[in-house]
Formats: C-alpha cells, sequence, structure tokens
C-alpha cells in the first residue's frame, strides 16, 4: 500500500523530506501510512482466516442454518428496538397525560429507568456474549506480535451485536428529542455518553465472565431492587434518574463515561495479553483440595453412580453451574402475572405453575443426554442400564421441582388460588413433563462441550421441529385441561384435573 501510494505521487509530494525543515515531518507521515498498512494487512489476514474457518468447516451447513436463524432473530430485535425508539416518547406522554405515570415529561421516565437498562445490558452479555478467545489458540504459532491479535480479538467484541441493537432504540430516540424541541446539544451529549456506557459495558463483560461470586450477588440486588419499585416499597429511579440526566444537561459530562470506557478498554488488553501464552494453563496453582462426601446417595444402588457425576458436574462446570441456577430463578416467574391485566386471567396461574416450579427441569433435563456428550462412550460402555442412567436425571429432576415448589411457598402471600395453580403445576411437572423432557431430549442432537467456557444458553438453541411440537403437550395441554374443567364446574376442579394427569 505504501509503495503504491509513493509510486502514485511520482515522489514529488516528498521533495521536502531532502530538506531539514521537511525531513520530520516527513518521518511521521511514512510512519503513520507504514502503520496504517501493515494493521489493514493484519486485519485482512485475520478476516481471511476467519472466512475460510467457517466454510471449511465439518459443520459448515450447520453452522450457515444457525447464522440463518439468527439473522432472523437479529432482524426481530432491530425492528422492535427501532419501533420502541421512535414510540416510547409519545407512549409515556400519553401515560403522563392520563395520570398512570407521575413525571414531567417523557425523558425523566426513560432516563429514570436506565439503570436497568445498564444491569440488563451487562448480564445478557454475561449470559449470552461469546468471549474472544476462540481460535485464538492457533494464531500463538504464527508470527504474529500478540498486541495484534489482542487487539483484533477485542475489536471483534466491538462490532459486536451486543453493541448495535442499543443504537436501534438510542439514535431514533434521540431524532425524536431533537424534533419535540430538546437541546441539541443536550441530547448529543447524551446520546454519546449511552454510546460508551454501552462499550464500557462490553469490555467490562472481559472481566465480570470470571467473577460468579460477584455476578449472582449484583443480579439478587438488581432483582430485589426492581421488585421493591414493583411493589411501591423503594424507588430507586428517583436516584438515578437525575443521574442520567445530568449527561444532557451537561454535554460535556459524555467525558466520564468516554474515561469509564478507555479504562476498561485499558484492563481488557492488558488481561489478555497476561494470558495469551500456550503454557498458561501449564502453570503450577496452589491450591486448597476439597473432597466432596456423596456416601450418602449410596442407597439408591446403581443410581448413585449417576447422580454423584450429575452433582459434580452443576457444581464444577459453569455453564451447568449457571443452568442450575437460573433455572431457580424462575420461582419468582410468577411475580410478572401479579398485574391487573394478568391476574384476572385464571389460566395464567397454572402457566406460572408450571414456570415456577419447572425451571429446572425445562433448563437442565432439556438437554439430556447432551450434558453427557463428552463422556457418553464411556458412560455407555460401563456395566449400567441406560435405564438406570434415564432414572438417576428424573429423580434429578424431581427433587429440583420439589425444592422449587417448597420456595413457592411465598405466593400464600397473594391467595390460595395462586398457591393451588403452583401445587398443580408442580405435580404435572413431577407426573407428567419429567417423562416428556426426557423423550424431548431424545430429538436434540447438539452435542454440549464442557471443556470451553460457553454460557448458560450456549451458542444455539438445541431447537428443532420435534423439540418444538413437544412444547404443546408441556404447557398447552395442562392449560387446556384446566379451562374445561373450570368453565363446566370451577377453579378448583381446573387444579385437580391437571394433578390427577400424573395418574
Amino acid at each position: 500500500m505504501y509503495s503504491e501510494f509513493m509510486k502514485f505521487h511520482g515522489g514529488a509530494t516528498f521533495n521536502g523530506c531532502k530538506n531539514k525543515k521537511g525531513k520530520l515531518t516527513c518521518n511521521i507521515f511514512t510512519t503513520f501510512v507504514t502503520n496504517t498498512s501493515n494493521s489493514l494487512t493484519m486485519i485482512k489476514k485475520f478476516i481471511n482466516l476467519e472466512w475460510k474457518s467457517f466454510f471449511r468447516s465439518a459443520a459448515f451447513k450447520q453452522n450457515l442454518a444457525i447464522k440463518i436463524l439468527m439473522a432472523f432473530g437479529a432482524l426481530y430485535f432491530i425492528v422492535a428496538f427501532g419501533a420502541l425508539g421512535v414510540g416510547s416518547y409519545f407512549i409515556i406522554e400519553e401515560f403522563i397525560e392520563k395520570g398512570k405515570i407521575v413525571a414531567d415529561n417523557p425523558f425523566q421516565v426513560v432516563n429514570g429507568f436506565l439503570i436497568y437498562w445498564v444491569f440488563a445490558d451487562i448480564g445478557y452479555r454475561y449470559m449470552l456474549q461469546k468471549m474472544p478467545v476462540a481460535n485464538i489458540k492457533p494464531l500463538l504459532y504464527l508470527p504474529f506480535k500478540k498486541g495484534k491479535i489482542v487487539n483484533y480479538a477485542l475489536g471483534k467484541t466491538v462490532v459486536s451485536f451486543f453493541n448495535f441493537l442499543p443504537a436501534f432504540f438510542f439514535i431514533p430516540f434521540s431524532v425524536v428529542l431533537i424534533a419535540q424541541g430538546y437541546s441539541v446539544t443536550g441530547v448529543i451529549g447524551w446520546h454519546l455518553a449511552m454510546l460508551f456506557i454501552t462499550l464500557a459495558a462490553n469490555f467490562l463483560n472481559v472481566f465480570m465472565n470470571n467473577m460468579d461470586k460477584v455476578f449472582y450477588p449484583v443480579l439478587a440486588v438488581i432483582a430485589g431492587l426492581g421488585l421493591s419499585q414493583y411493589y411501591g416499597l423503594f424507588d430507586i429511579t428517583a436516584y438515578t434518574g437525575p443521574m442520567f440526566m445530568f449527561f444532557y444537561e451537561n454535554a460535556w459530562a459524555f467525558i466520564i463515561p468516554l474515561l469509564l470506557f478507555i479504562v476498561t478498554t485499558y484492563y481488557a488488553y492488558h488481561y489478555f495479553i497476561k494470558q495469551l501464552y500456550l503454557d498458561e494453563g501449564l502453570k503450577a496453582v496452589a491450591k486448597e483440595a476439597t473432597t466432596e462426601d456423596l456416601s450418602f446417595l449410596d442407597r439408591f444402588g446403581k443410581l448413585s453412580t449417576y447422580l454423584k457425576n450429575d452433582i459434580k458436574l452443576i457444581k464444577r462446570n459453569k455453564r451447568a453451574k449457571m443452568t442450575f441456577i437460573m433455572g431457580f430463578f424462575f420461582v419468582l416467574y410468577g411475580l410478572f402475572f401479579m398485574n391487573d391485566l394478568y391476574s384476572s386471567i385464571n389460566g395464567m396461574k397454572v402457566f406460572a405453575g408450571l414456570f415456577c416450579t419447572g425451571g429446572f427441569l425445562f433448563s437442565f433435563g432439556g438437554l439430556v443426554p447432551s450434558w453427557d456428550s463428552s463422556y457418553y462412550k464411556l458412560m455407555m460402555s460401563q456395566n449400567i442400564p441406560y435405564r438406570e442412567f434415564l432414572l438417576s436425571k428424573w429423580w434429578l429432576m424431581v427433587a429440583a421441582t420439589v425444592v422449587s415448589t417448597l420456595l413457592c411457598t411465598f405466593y400464600l402471600y397473594f391467595g390460595l388460588d395462586w398457591w393451588f395453580g403452583m401445587l398443580a403445576g408442580a405435580v404435572y411437572n413431577i407426573g407428567f413433563n419429567s417423562s416428556v423432557v426426557l423423550w424431548g431430549g431424545a430429538f436434540v442432537k447438539t452435542p454440549i462441550d464442557l471443556m470451553t467456557t460457553k454460557k448458560a444458553f450456549g451458542d444455539s438453541k438445541a431447537f428443532n421441529a420435534k423439540t418444538l411440537l413437544l412444547l404443546i403437550p408441556k404447557l398447552v395441554l395442562p392449560v387446556v385441561i384446566y379451562y374445561a374443567f373450570a368453565l363446566t364446574i370451577n377453579e378448583s376442579a381446573g387444579f385437580i384435573a391437571i394433578a390427577a394427569m400424573e395418574c
């Protein structure tokens, strides 16, 4: 590139290099052109390698199908966020006029709830966004500078869909604000602040990825704040709203999130540079050894072998542990149906009961036997009947469903009808859905690689036509049965009919 540039100008532009005054300027210019050319060449090589890796992969057809489905999903979210960005101002304005929301203007309401957007953004990045470590190890054998590799890996995260998605809300929303007479300078400063907060969250995810002990307590605190605001106990938006409004009132304040973005980028870069060695995992680490006494499971005979293995998997593997924890977060799912819109619909109590008590059953049980795909052949070579293998999974799901049902006891506060809905859903999950979930696992052909750091939901969903059809007996059938008896007899008869299906 540099040589072609020189030939194009025929050297006429660089005659000043022969003079002493122009020598420094010439050196700076030529250095800049050379570095830019080298960087572009390196990026071109990396992109070329990624392109070949995708098309030469043994699972090319599967990857292509997943990419197409992801493209449709991305298009849906783009349209939804764009529509929300255009219409949210006018929807909130209408609610303010009707007295449903107490605020001076819609912009104040949006700024108040931005704190939840920040934590939600970090949360779904933590669960879904892939870390920039794939395909890095083969590059360490090649004559590439480690800094170039890290820059490219981190640069890939910048162009992630998770960074572009908020823009489809903030850009049209900013245009609406300007059209409504808000200060152009203030809106631009506020918009830049949101941009740098998004990018800072991107690099913050690099550190949060290995901080499970910090992430889950923070998630619990945010969930508690959301529930306390929902029930009118404490409104955190009254304190966080002025913080985000500050970026509008002081256009220069976007420098604060800009500095945060620079700091997170700096530490993310050095974090990967320090770990970018082939023998990084070979270092001797002094760590206190711990043993797990699971001898109490021996009473189950041959089942204990698989039960112990599953418990150790959940305790030691990140993806299994996250799936386990997220399964119990479904206990709070019923709280979304407590507003006037859903509480009057009796069928929603059954629907909530299925999810609240069956979170672990659906999330963990739906991937049986994929959890054991790494050592499936070894397990099948043991002198243990396959029925025992499935029975151990069944008992594990039943135990988790019972624990979830006990955790749902607080729904008694909202009335016996809600508690009966939870009990009916629990009995249906134990007696019917547990078997259907295991049967559905036979149609899931997606293996789970426990050696890679993947998120709770993996890189792709293990969905196909058969597993989608199985959602009918899992979720739709009990609601239909409930309505059949509730409308002809009474609500209690509907709950009893669902529970009776176990027999």
